[in-house]
């Protein structure tokens, strides 16, 4: 009988701080950022011990603002054996830059990166999986400014973000660029959110395991599941001008995403994105 074969997962950190996200861009301007406390580094540090401690290798799309400003950051990710990968510079959603502002925002995060990294600048993750059927040009920029794979499509259907029909699976593009969506469930015709973010703090943790389950038992596919940062810091400062919807999804169960996150990372297989699709 031959053994079983175990999947490697795919672990990442999407690096943003607290304020950068799209949720809160109505009401924190940019010009704002410099001022505000800076979490980002010792949330980053803490993750980073996280994965120490289960022996784990994930990748890490790194926001070209927060490499510009906190380069340890960047170089202690590669010391410990981690991927670096880009979260683009300004963390503008793609749907909303034209192809040469998307082109100039791809392009300088890669050359920040790959700077401090010392090594070459393989993927990207659009902020707030930007992507979608009215800009699949993105994809095409990718793969100019030399990028080898994306994953900033989600598969469901979302207020926010989202195509429904794309593939659940890692898919080859037009342009050349591989395309490894967030993981999703299928149940009864249509995709669930199984990946992570705020559908990890929303739902039980009993349930978000099973969902990865499923993916990896009964698709036989790895699974990509990211967070960020602030997810793992309930004692961030709070932005009582967002709306009551944005304030629900950013602080919904803070306190409790650290403890999940260790018992996800005890409970399967993880590696880095690279290392699991690129071979």
């Amino acid at each position: 009988m031959k053994p079983k074969q175990i999947i490697i997962n795919a672990m990442t950190v999407d690096v943003e701080d607290y304020f950068q996200v799209s949720a809160f861009e109505q009401c924190i301007a940019r010009d704002q950022w410099e001022t505000l406390p800076h979490r980002v580094e010792a949330n980053t540090n803490k993750i980073l011990d996280l994965f120490s401690k289960h022996n784990v290798k994930a990748t890490f799309f790194v926001l070209g603002w927060v490499a510009e400003r906190y380069p340890q950051i960047v170089k202690k990710i590669v010391a410990q054996g981690h991927e670096i990968a880009s979260h683009g510079y300004s963390h503008q959603r793609a749907t909303l830059q034209s192809p040469q502002e998307f082109r100039d925002d791809i392009v300088k995060a890669k050359d920040i990166l790959e700077d401090l990294s010392g090594e070459v600048i393989k993927g990207y993750r659009a902020p707030s999986y930007s992507i979608s059927k009215k800009n699949l040009w993105a994809q095409d920029e990718l793969f100019k400014a030399g990028y080898l794979y994306s994953s900033s499509v989600y598969p469901v259907r979302h207020d926010l973000y989202g195509i429904p029909d794309a593939s659940r699976f890692a898919y080859q593009c037009e342009s050349g660029l591989l395309e490894i969506p967030v993981t999703t469930v299928s149940l009864f015709g249509k995709n669930f959110p199984a990946g992570g973010g705020g559908f990890f703090r929303l739902y039980p943790y009993l349930l978000s395991r099973w969902n990865i389950q499923q993916v990896n038992n009964q698709d036989k596919q790895a699974a990509i599941f990211y967070f960020h940062p602030w997810e793992i810091d309930p004692q961030q400062p709070r932005q009582n001008e967002a709306s009551l919807k944005s304030r629900f999804r950013h602080y919904l169960n803070l306190h409790k995403t650290e403890k999940r996150l260790d018992r996800l990372l005890a409970d399967f297989q993880w590696g880095r994105m690279d290392d699991t699709f690129l071979k």
